[in-house]
């Protein structure tokens, strides 16, 4: 079935717009559905809309997370869109050290050890991130979509798929459970015993602005594995393995067990930031080390792996040669 492609049909002064999903379409959430057609549109407004019953499919109420299926026919209210701003382009700096961040690379997908610092992607008074970069870099690739986010300043494994059925694929992986996640992160404080699951359930809310997270009883299921790996005065190195993919869920996860990530502006220790600072601690001392995914069609099981940056691991040594001194 072919869909209806209305892009930005559903603009100032022009009627309510139907349109039906595509086959290549089905599976995608209903929220991000909406923000690839109202481009510029904040997601706050989006589920606005959807809690105002302005976007329907099939003629009924939706909420942000239903997903599509190929025939579906969504309802498109008119919106006022803020004027296009065309993307920002990375500087040549940027895209050597991207060209040097890949892991792996096949026609299906593409795994990029992501910099700390580099955003996944444009928006809120970002100008480019990891997608708009590749898309500078390969502007013949007709297909680039993240298949998860990890945070701006948090380094390491990031898959991009290449085709819209390698992300379907991945997504129901995800949601399945199939996805192993892990993380390196340097926790302030003595770390509570050699292991600790955190089962607490995670919302989000707005304090002067800005968005944060917080633990919440009426949250979304969130659990964390943590896993001591070293311990130092005063802080602790961890593993955390995602049991579920919240927003800054290891960042609230280990603020919850009282021993914040080191360097995190959000949720962190100011008076142990200073000192780390001190010892060459410059960002969030978080890292997406590893992850495995299931066989994707006939393939056997992948694990990518992306080494603990440089300045972090200097860190580590620091924090070691002040034990032996």
């Amino acid at each position: 079935m072919t869909g209806l492609n209305t892009g930005t049909d559903a603009a100032p002064g022009r009627a309510v717009a139907y349109v039906n999903v595509a086959d290549d379409q089905a599976g995608q959430r209903v929220d991000n559905f909406l923000m690839a057609r109202f481009r510029g549109l904040p997601r706050s407004r989006v589920y606005r809309l959807l809690r105002r019953g302005e976007v329907r499919v099939n003629g009924g109420r939706i909420g942000p997370e239903h997903r599509l299926q190929a025939g579906d026919r969504v309802r498109l209210p008119p919106v006022d869109l803020p004027p296009p701003r065309p993307p920002g382009e990375a500087p040549d700096h940027q895209l050597r050290e991207l060209t040097g961040s890949i892991l792996f690379e096949n026609e299906r997908l593409l795994v990029l050890d992501k910099p700390a610092g580099l955003a996944c992607h444009g928006g809120s008074g970002v100008s480019f991130g990891v997608i708009e970069a590749l898309r500078q870099l390969r502007p013949n690739q007709p297909f680039f979509e993240l298949v998860h986010r990890l945070d701006r300043d948090t380094s390491g494994c990031l898959l991009i798929a290449k085709r819209r059925s390698t992300l379907r694929a991945l997504h129901e992986q995800l949601r399945s459970g199939a996805v192993g996640k892990r993380y390196l992160a340097l926790l302030v404080g003595q770390f509570p015993g050699r292991r600790q699951r955190v089962d607490a359930a995670l919302d989000r809310y707005e304090r002067g602005g800005e968005r944060l997270v917080r633990v919440a009883a009426d949250g979304k299921p969130a659990q964390t594995v943590f896993h001591l790996r070293e311990r130092f005065a005063g802080a602790s190195l961890v593993e955390a393995e995602l049991l579920s993919g919240r927003t800054h869920q290891i960042r609230v996860h280990a603020q919850y067990l009282g021993c914040p990530v080191a360097g995190d502006p959000k949720y962190g220790d100011p008076a142990a930031e200073a000192a780390l600072g001190a010892i060459g601690l410059k960002r969030l001392f978080l890292h997406a080390a590893k992850i495995e995914l299931a066989p994707l069609d006939d393939d056997t099981p992948q694990v990518f792996e992306a080494p603990l940056p440089a300045a972090l691991e200097a860190v580590l040594e620091r924090l070691r040669d002040t034990q032996t001194t």
